[in-house]
């Protein structure tokens, strides 16, 4: 059924648009979005004091959005900091620095660590148990800051919550919407992931190499900006730092376990790998400080949360406003759109499918493009049912084709908003290494387009 757009969707199409352009030119889009806010508000209410309201409640919304991964980034810091600051960092990486000697094996071995990990408890646990050990050996190894970023962005957020072949989340709702069976979207999902996965993570290393070479990436972009290591202020003993070597991967590793034995994912697997980084973190205080270890415990907390706020705040009016894109917008400015409405965002795929000639190539574009749109509120989640009942439909005038249509929408979908494109959806990787979100997606701009566009044209020739 054709979807009835209002001006309240072509409001937000055209602050979508500025916001592309503003990113593109690189401005800063936080005084935009405000602006965005308000103006989609008004269109929608007619009333200025609700349109005011609106944008302090849309932070709130988006910070109570985005709170599970500030907290998650504030602990690993934390922690970083203890380990940095008692000198244990360094024993704990002195094994890997055999391994990871060059900015190449560095790129490559944090990628495909990352993308086991990811398969297994998703992304954003990942990029913690990762990126205090293995990102600062391949900084010292050559690889700039934003080269570890992209390497666990791509590989995590993109190859493998694309795929998501191990706990099954995104191909259920994409196969269910679609009305075919998990197995079938896998399986036809298997060589779009791969070629995009392939494509993405070549173009983003080429690039990489070049600016390298032509000194783009200067010398300082080598190290963390934000967060230098600092001289260290304890008298541990080597023997001491090497039982904390021992002890905190084995934490991590009972970790994984309890992740495997009880069957934790997503939320619940980043809660235990927070938790355990608040142990380890108060261990290290009480041992290495004496009588000021919860004096310490604290400082190190506050410099945690610190980190992990300075880092979201330029982020959260800008997802505050594509949050408006989907379930966010009744909860913040109320039941304004139209009772048919499944949100703008899916109101804009729907309609964009219904205004498709369809032939293969027309379909498998349109699916991609739907995928990138509904990606748009940074979830990946959110619009990737919408991409399996359009493939639904789309395959019946193509008399087949159901399960790549799902696969190609499901993979575009996750790709941008799931994500590497989406500033807010690529922090985790991006604080960790202690870079700025939006040159991150910036530099994943080219490399996630032309592998979209690779796979679009493998979908024809699948369908």
């Amino acid at each position: 059924m054709p979807i009835d757009l209002t001006l309240i969707h072509w409001v937000y199409v055209l602050f979508i648009a500025l916001v592309i352009l503003f990113m593109i030119l690189r401005k800063d889009t936080t005084i935009l979005c405000i602006i965005g806010i308000f103006f989609i508000a008004f269109t929608a209410t007619g009333s200025v004091t609700a349109s005011i309201i609106s944008i302090f409640t849309s932070f709130v919304y988006a910070i109570s959005e985005l709170l599970p991964t500030i907290l998650i980034i504030s602990m690993i810091v934390a922690m970083s900091n203890s380990l940095m600051k008692t000198g244990i960092n360094e024993v704990i990486i002195a094994p890997f620095t055999k391994f990871i000697r060059s900015p190449d094996t560095g790129f490559w071995i944090i990628g495909l660590l990352m993308l086991l990990i990811s398969w297994f408890f998703w992304p954003t646990p990942a990029v913690a148990l990762l990126g205090a050990v293995l990102v600062p050996v391949a900084i010292r190894a050559g690889l700039p800051a934003i080269g570890a970023a992209m390497a666990m962005n791509l590989f995590g957020h993109g190859i493998a919550l694309s795929g998501d072949f191990v706990i099954q989340a995104a191909p259920k709702l994409t196969a269910d919407a679609a009305g075919i069976a998990v197995q079938d979207v896998i399986h036809a999902s298997l060589p779009l992931v791969a070629v995009m996965g392939i494509s993405t993570t070549l173009v983003a290393f080429i690039q990489l190499k070049i600016d390298m070479k032509k000194g783009k990436l200067s010398s300082s972009s080598l190290v963390s900006t934000n967060r230098q290591e600092n001289k260290i202020d304890t008298s541990l003993s080597f023997r001491t730092k090497q039982i904390f070597a021992i002890l905190i991967p084995l934490f991590f590793a009972i970790d994984i376990f309890f992740l495997f034995f009880y069957h934790l994912q997503g939320g619940d697997a980043t809660a235990l790998i927070g938790g355990t980084a608040i142990i380890i973190l108060f261990l290290i205080a009480l041992i290495s400080y004496k009588g000021k270890g919860l004096e310490k415990t604290t400082q190190f907390l506050m410099e945690g949360f610190q980190f992990g706020f300075k880092v979201f705040s330029p982020v959260i009016p800008i997802a505050a406003f594509f949050y408006l894109g989907d379930a966010g917008f009744s909860k913040i400015i109320g039941d304004y759109l139209p009772h048919t409405s499944n949100g703008i965002v899916n109101d804009l795929g729907a309609s964009l499918a219904s205004l498709v000639p369809l032939t293969k190539e027309m379909g498998a574009v349109t699916m991609t493009v739907i995928g990138a749109i509904t990606g748009l509120d940074g979830s990946g989640f959110s619009g990737i049912s919408l991409a399996g009942s359009i493939a639904k439909i789309f395959s019946h005038s193509l008399s087949g084709g159901t399960a790549v249509l799902t696969a190609l929408g499901q993979v575009a979908a996750i790709w941008v908003g799931g994500g590497t494109l989406i500033p807010w959806a690529l922090i985790p990787a991006a604080a960790i290494c202690d870079v700025d979100p939006f040159e991150l997606a910036r530099r994943n701009l080219i490399p996630v387009c032309f592998g979209l566009l690779v796979i679009t044209i493998v979908a024809v020739f699948l369908l």
